[in-house]
């Protein structure tokens, strides 16, 4: 015998006691037969909690309840792979903020990367390497309150990994606990292959960068294409080999020939991540201010822009203040009404000065109790 006890709202109340026998059709799982059963009752009311078995229940047990059909599946480290297995593309893009980890989220991305590339983007730096880490978690927990089904990646900001494999352990935890992410990814090559194992071997996934890293842009000459001679070339082969020895479960190949990137991607067994790389990596990655046209300083050869929303948003800035400044804005359905009552009583205070005020309210604020009560 089990015995159902529903909270909903303020009312409380029981469902008969289902009876089960060998002998009937009854004779199924318990949990199966209140999906069946019940499964209208949770999902179309304001169910607060479950009593089953006298065991309360906080939230409703996942097999009785149905997904919303617009809701997206996690993404995890596994669904990466089963892609990457697959030979399916996998997307990256950047995300600075909940407005655009909000856009991540709705447009099917697999990965939000918090790269520090909002150093730059986001917060008017002139390089990636002055973003400090307390800076970057801050940035992380505001993505991740947006992007809740895809792959949630950071970088580690320079200083953050470099000084030994403790301080990197230590940051790495911080990503994870501090800014709700779910990886972390370092510039370097084999010189930081100990470290990403040290980072791995408690748990935590890294993803790798070679090629162009804009941490080491002061060393490397500025942004320059990397990997463009053979020495380079197989130097970059090397670093791969390494970095996925070490456990790192993708790689971001930057700036580099495309027959570099191919004959990589092809030589190791995780998935290569592009950008101004080529179409034979394993997914692709770009800077969303980039792609969408709002960073003002350059646009990287790499990228594609997909829309001009610089001059989207000046156009619609100057159109509120030009709205503004001419009292187009705002209009009468911009602004909350007064019931006639009630602005009469207001009108009656002696020490209200009314001096050119009543000729505009009469002329210009809609009057009228249903009016008033939409908005109390």
């Amino acid at each position: 015998m089990k015995n159902l006890r529903f909270s909903h709202s303020q009312r409380h109340f029981s469902a008969a006691s289902l009876h089960f026998s060998k002998k009937n059709k009854a004779a199924e799982p318990f949990y199966a037969l209140l999906s069946r059963n019940f499964d209208k009752i949770l999902t179309s009311t304001n169910v607060r909690s479950i009593t089953i078995k006298g065991r309360l229940y906080s939230t409703r047990p996942d097999i009785a309840v149905k997904k919303s059909s617009n809701e997206r599946p996690k993404i995890t480290i596994n669904t990466l792979r089963t892609l990457y297995s697959q030979r399916e593309p996998i997307t990256m893009l950047t995300a600075t903020n909940y407005p655009s980890a909000v856009f991540v989220e709705k447009s099917g991305i697999e990965i939000c990367l918090v790269g520090d590339s909002l150093a730059m983007v986001e917060l008017g730096y002139e390089s990636t390497t002055q973003i400090t880490m307390d800076e970057m978690l801050h940035h992380c927990k505001a993505a991740a309150r947006g992007a809740k089904s895809p792959f949630l990646v950071a970088d580690m900001p320079f200083g953050s990994y470099e000084m030994g494999s403790l301080d990197a352990v230590k940051n790495a935890i911080r990503f994870i606990k501090e800014g709700n992410m779910e990886a972390v990814k370092l510039e370097g090559g084999i010189e930081i292959a100990e470290t990403i194992q040290k980072i791995t071997s408690i748990g935590i996934p890294v993803m790798g960068h070679l090629g162009l890293t804009p941490q080491r842009r002061t060393s490397l000459g500025g942004f320059r294409v990397q990997g463009n001679t053979a020495k380079k070339a197989l130097k970059l082969l090397e670093d791969a080999k390494a970095l996925q020895e070490a456990g790192c479960f993708a790689l971001v190949l930057e700036a580099i020939p495309e027959i570099v990137a191919a004959h990589t991607t092809n030589n190791l067994k995780i998935p290569t991540i592009g950008i101004g790389a080529g179409v034979h990596t394993s997914g692709q990655v770009l800077v969303q201010q980039d792609m969408l046209g709002i960073f003002d300083r350059f646009v990287p050869r790499f990228c594609k822009q997909y829309a001009s929303l610089d001059n989207t948003i000046v156009e619609a800035l100057r159109s509120y203040r030009d709205e503004v400044k001419t009292g187009v804005f705002p209009a009468k359905s911009n602004c909350y009404p007064m019931a006639e009552t009630e602005l009469k009583k207001f009108m009656e205070c002696k020490e209200l000065s009314t001096e050119n005020v009543l000729e505009v309210v009469e002329k210009d604020i809609y009057l009228g109790t249903q009016a008033g009560a939409q908005f109390q």
